[in-house]
């Protein structure tokens, strides 16, 4: 369509350029997604789906047979529950089994974990920051060695570690469990990640400028903006000692120093010896009160948790 106008002052027709009709493509662009809105997709959903289903079956189960006596895990179906309702029975006899070792077991798990965790965490906190902001000669190989050790199977230095601590009259006592426990390759990799991206230099600089000493410039300025990726190593190291199963398999031999993992296998392993009495339900009910604390640490750090997985994936 092409509009004709008339100029006053002249009185001489003029011609305009046409005009561009706007209804269908304002309709299109209707039909177009939001920007900000997320696009669906339904083979994703389904996997997700799946993912979840395979995640929450075991679990299911493991909650619905702790509730379940010794002859109710044989006379009902897997998934379902049995007639007799026995979870705080088996709570109780979980801790009471023994003259409460299991209790032991849990006190031993805590002191690997505050002692191994938590100090693996600090060790990966102090690397990773000097690692990031400071340049000093062979950082290059020092990359090299943490890659390196991120690769390497835990179950390829078991002899060798085993060795070196036997030869040190360390094994059969908690610092065998401690000890390989403080290193953490891959903890170390990620706050070397994470401190590079979540810490200005300018920062620094300005506080250094300002007199602080070093100490007071880790600690004051740079340690609260590595809090998300403190509790993302944290958890992770916790995860790894709270389930550590073969390193105590092969360094203590004496039950009163066995974590969680080692103390509910030895009860499965009741059933196979001669004379021994089957205790499963405990063994089940043991490994839901064991699963608790982890469930509840990554509850209530979840948001630390995200915010630190997702550090240095963006960068401005």
């Amino acid at each position: 369509m092409t509009v004709t106008t008339t100029d006053a002052s002249s009185g001489t027709a003029s011609r305009r350029t046409p005009l561009v009709r706007t209804a269908p493509r304002l309709r299109s662009a209707r039909r177009r997604p939001e920007a900000g809105r997320p696009r669906r997709s339904v083979l994703l959903t389904v996997l997700t789906a799946l993912v979840l289903l395979y995640s929450l079956v075991p679990l299911l189960w493991l909650v619905i047979s702790a509730t379940k006596t010794q002859e109710g895990l044989s006379r009902s179906s897997g998934l379902w529950f049995d007639g007799d309702f026995a979870l705080w029975d088996n709570i109780t006899q979980t801790f009471t089994y023994h003259d409460g070792v299991f209790t032991r077991w849990l006190l031993n798990t805590v002191l690997y974990v505050v002692v191994g965790a938590g100090g693996a965490t600090f060790l990966a906190v102090l690397g990773g920051y000097a690692l990031a902001k400071f340049a000093f000669p062979g950082r290059r190989a020092v990359f090299a060695v943490v890659i390196g050790a991120v690769a390497v199977p835990g179950t390829a230095l078991a002899v060798p570690t085993f060795l070196m601590f036997s030869n040190l009259g360390l094994t059969n006592t908690p610092w065998a469990v401690i000890i390989p426990s403080l290193i953490s390759p891959f903890g170390l990799y990620l706050m070397w990640v994470f401190a590079g991206e979540a810490i200005p230099v300018e920062l620094l600089e300005a506080a250094r400028m300002d007199g602080a000493s070093e100490l007071r410039v880790f600690f004051q300025v740079a340690l609260p903006l590595l809090a998300p990726g403190i509790v993302t190593v944290s958890l992770f190291t916790m995860v790894a000692t709270w389930n550590n199963y073969f390193l105590p398999l092969i360094m203590i031999k004496d039950p009163d120093w066995y974590p969680l993992t080692l103390g509910l296998n030895s009860w499965n392993a009741q059933a196979a010896t001669a004379g021994g009495q089957p205790v499963f339900h405990l063994v089940i009910t043991g490994s839901l009160i064991t699963i608790v604390p982890l469930i509840a640490a990554f509850l209530l750090l979840q948001k630390y948790w995200q915010s630190g997985l997702a550090a240095g994936s963006v960068k401005e």
